[in-house]
């Protein structure tokens, strides 16, 4: 899978993203909830997604938090930070969480949608203590038990379509169809053609109908 940003900036990246639900959390004293909904809806996240080297090269956690809190239109006096000796759980979530978004290129807001804040947090114990891949395999088990429908068949139905309908409309054979949206075929690994074809039909990106979750 091509990342959205090289692998050098990771763990500026997982560092950031952790310090900044720390301070948000201890030092601002916002509910990491509404913290993690601002981060989302601020625009920042997006550009934390594809790499923007003005935010994860160039600021710190602290300063992230604080542009997530601008672009919201919330007007803050800057205090001075509290480092904490210890890793918090909200510090740690930041930091796995970060590289999960890396590792499947899923946003942020998708992640959570599936697999709510306290979720996650909840995972701390025992997997801050395992590997990194540990808590990604559980974070796949867990997206994939909440959202067992493939991206195929989300945006077909969105779209109002019948699997037949939409063989027709693009040209696809219904069975392939059928055996994308029950995983009996690896949609990643269709060709190019059969997916060129049914984003046009869907009005989506041809990207839009891989899975990201194997």
């Amino acid at each position: 899978m091509i990342r959205a940003y090289d692998k050098i900036y990771l763990e500026k990246a997982r560092t950031a993203l952790g310090r900044m639900l720390d301070f948000a959390v201890y030092d601002l004293k916002y509910d990491i909830n509404f913290f993690f909904r601002m981060f989302i809806t601020s625009g920042v996240a997006a550009r934390f997604e594809i790499g923007d080297c003005s935010l994860l090269a160039g600021m710190s956690g602290v300063e992230i938090a604080y542009e997530v809190l601008e672009n919201s239109g919330v007007n803050v006096e800057r205090i001075r930070p509290n480092y904490t000796a210890n890793r918090s759980r909200e510090y740690w979530m930041g930091w796995a969480l970060s590289y999960y978004q890396w590792e499947t290129s899923l946003h942020f807001s998708e992640i959570v949608k599936y697999i709510p804040v306290e979720e996650i947090l909840a995972l701390y114990t025992p997997y801050h203590e395992m590997d990194i891949r540990q808590f990604c395999d559980k974070m796949d088990e867990m997206y994939k038990a909440a959202k067992p429908e493939t991206n195929l068949k989300l945006f077909r139905q969105n779209a109002g379509l019948s699997q037949r309908e939409l063989s027709k409309l693009s040209g696809v054979p219904v069975r392939t169809i059928q055996q994308y949206e029950q995983r009996q075929k690896n949609i990643n690994k269709a060709q190019a053609e059969y997916l060129i074809m049914l984003s046009d039909v869907l009005c989506c990106e041809v990207i839009d109908l891989m899975e990201k979750v194997q």
